[in-house]
């Protein structure tokens, strides 16, 4: 049987928001936003937005959906990218040869390797038709 212990769920909230911080991090620089441009584009304090980047914040949906919408990418996609949440389809996305070289890769930490997932993601679904 597992062992559980007390700072277990402490532990794993910590590690999804500093994913969930990566993620938005990529996604602003990705934009080409500062992180004053994107805190007044979210109405998200730039403090508060700088917390939640270094994972230092679990934001509330609220304020995930007014980032993503800065961003002006959809918020299932936000928190599918950044591991909070199970993309449609559930596992029958098709991983391409990138990702499993991505996930392979010995040197990159797995928070590394999601932030590099996440990005490389976000061009491929600019490329794809609807």
């Amino acid at each position: 049987m597992g062992e559980r212990t007390p700072g277990g769920r402490r532990a794993a909230r910590e590690i999804g928001s500093t994913a969930l911080g990566s993620f938005i991090r990529a996604q602003r620089q990705l934009a080409d936003l500062s992180l004053r441009q994107l805190a007044t584009l979210s109405n998200v304090s730039n403090a508060y937005l700088s917390q939640i980047e270094r994972g230092l914040h679990q934001p509330s949906f609220k304020v995930v959906q007014s980032i993503a919408g800065a961003l002006n990418i959809s918020t299932e996609y936000l928190l599918s990218q950044s591991g909070w949440l199970t993309p449609p389809g559930g596992n029958a996305r098709v991983q391409t040869d990138t990702e499993a070289a991505i996930q392979a890769d010995p040197i990159l930490t797995e928070e590394e390797k999601q932030i590099v997932l996440g990005v490389y993601r976000s061009l491929r679904l600019r490329h794809e038709t609807p």
